[in-house]
């Protein structure tokens, strides 16, 4: 776990949405939910939304790889790391300035090159949603599953908490790992994350998802 220390980077304005999603106004994403659905339609895909949700809940720490795609078509690369409930860390290659940290009650973007801070409560975040230890869809936080022969795909947002800022799970339909997620803004510009080499349950020290708070503090905006 060492390289989670060293902050490694990737291109330049890779988080550039995410930014805008975390503050405020966050995203818009049409309203689909079950609405034109036979009543024993929306049942079945809530449940299978719902089972796919209990498995991806279980596993309580998981890391790999993953690349980045943003909404102008950037796109970087790196590593990353979830312990549930609330904690993730991306840690890009370079010559990304950008590192993302959350500790379980808040967010932070850190530049180190410009060596600014933002930080949001995880709570008023969509990562909420992912970072779970228990996720419910038995209300109407689903907005959306549809399943195809190689994914299946889940829509989540809720608009008591962040408007109507939206993640979208892409799930194995046979393991139910996840493969991808993707955020909309409010302008319903996605950033897309894909994972690889991803293994779950494994040994995850505190240490990698402590917030330098002093520093965020001090720096910033």
């Amino acid at each position: 776990m060492t390289d989670t220390a060293t902050g490694r980077r990737g291109q330049k304005h890779a988080f550039s949405l995410p930014r805008r999603w975390l503050v405020g106004g966050l995203a818009t994403l049409a309203a689909v939910a079950f609405i034109g659905l036979p009543a024993e339609a929306a049942r079945a895909q809530a449940g299978i939304a719902q089972k796919i949700a209990d498995h991806f809940a279980s596993v309580k720490t998981m890391s790999g790889e993953f690349v980045q795609f943003g909404p102008r078509g950037e796109q970087t690369g790196g590593k990353f790391y979830i312990s549930r409930p609330g904690k993730i860390r991306f840690n890009y290659e370079a010559p990304s300035p950008m590192r993302v940290i959350a500790d379980g009650k808040s967010v932070v973007i850190g530049n180190q090159k410009m060596k600014t801070w933002d930080i949001y409560p995880l709570s008023k975040t969509p990562l909420k949603l992912l970072l779970s230890d228990n996720i419910d869809l038995t209300g109407k936080m689903v907005r959306d599953v549809k399943e195809e022969a190689d994914l299946i795909t889940i829509v989540l947002g809720d608009r008591s908490v962040f408007g109507d800022a939206t993640i979208t799970l892409m799930f194995d339909p046979k393991t139910y790992d996840l493969r991808q997620w993707t955020i909309t803004d409010a302008q319903k510009k996605d950033t897309s994350v894909m994972i690889f080499n991803v293994k779950n349950g494994v040994p995850m020290d505190d240490k990698v998802f402590q917030i330098p708070y002093d520093d965020v503090r001090n720096k910033s905006k």
